[in-house]
């Protein structure tokens, strides 16, 4: 594979193979973003985990879409996301976002093609992790119709699919002077566990006709350190990036506390629609 013509760029590598708790993922997104904004840090690619299972609404959608009382009982974290899209359950996944400038050539300009470099990247980590079928392209078809609480029963553009089914769910947000992409690839489990802490309560083999996992569609499990190698592998050869390993910025770790008190673990943002 060659690159997808981008100019040559460094980013920072920010791995972080030991999982984290939800509140504290999406606190983190939200900083690199602001903070790649204000050309206070660099451009930075960042693969992590989930440390126990939680549920992500979207920045817009209904918070009436999530069952709480069946959260609660499960002990499961409801959260909100900082970008759009429906819900997401988290627990044995492969996570990645990106964060950059407006004017990185790999993301900016239209919103749908921004997800066609990561996209490329992902499907070269996918072959090299032995998935030779899976794809990623225009979606159009599946625009209409009603709306699904569950992200992973539609795929959006650019998203990859094998076969039918959606593999790989992705969202971004747009503030001034900074884009944050961010996604998830279900490594194991049931890909339909998110329809039990739904009001919804969408059928579950009607979620599994629509997506699955990365160990449904190979018959075996991978590692995410296995899938995070290949993912680091894709970008940079397929994006033309120098990933270069750096730690958070002190700065950072900073407005991450705030975030996590102030605002993803507070009920008036999670319960703000």
């Amino acid at each position: 594979m060659t690159t997808l013509n981008y100019p040559s760029a460094t980013w920072r590598l920010l791995l972080e193979p030991h999982p984290q708790p939800g509140a504290l993922n999406l606190a983190t997104d939200e900083t690199l973003v602001r903070e790649v904004a204000a050309r206070r840090s660099p451009p930075t690619l960042r693969l992590y985990a989930w440390a126990s299972p939680a549920l992500t609404l979207g920045r817009g959608q209904p918070f009436a879409d999530a069952d709480v009382a069946a959260l609660e009982a499960a002990g499961i974290p409801l959260l909100r996301r900082a970008t759009g899209g429906t819900a997401v359950f988290h627990e044995d996944e492969f996570s990645y976002s990106v964060a950059v400038t407006h004017d990185e050539p790999r993301l900016s300009g239209d919103v749908v093609e921004s997800y066609r470099g990561l996209s490329a990247a992902l499907l070269y980590a996918l072959e090299k992790v032995g998935l030779a079928n899976a794809v990623a392209g225009r979606h159009a078809e599946n625009r209409s119709g009603p709306r699904s609480p569950v992200c992973f029963e539609m795929p959006s553009d650019y998203e990859i699919t094998v076969g039918a089914r959606k593999l790989c769910g992705s969202a971004q947000m747009r503030i001034k002077g900074g884009i944050l992409l961010h996604g998830t690839l279900p490594l194991d489990g049931d890909i339909a566990r998110v329809c039990t802490y739904l009001t919804a309560s969408p059928p579950a083999e009607r979620v599994r006709a629509h997506a699955l996992t990365l160990c449904d569609a190979l018959g075996y499990a991978v590692a995410w350190q296995t899938v995070a190698e290949a993912f680091v592998e894709g970008c940079a050869t397929l994006l033309n990036l120098d990933l270069v390993p750096a730690p958070l910025l002190s700065a950072e770790r900073r407005l991450i506390a705030q975030l996590v008190a102030e605002k993803y673990t507070h009920p008036g943002w999670i319960r703000r629609i």
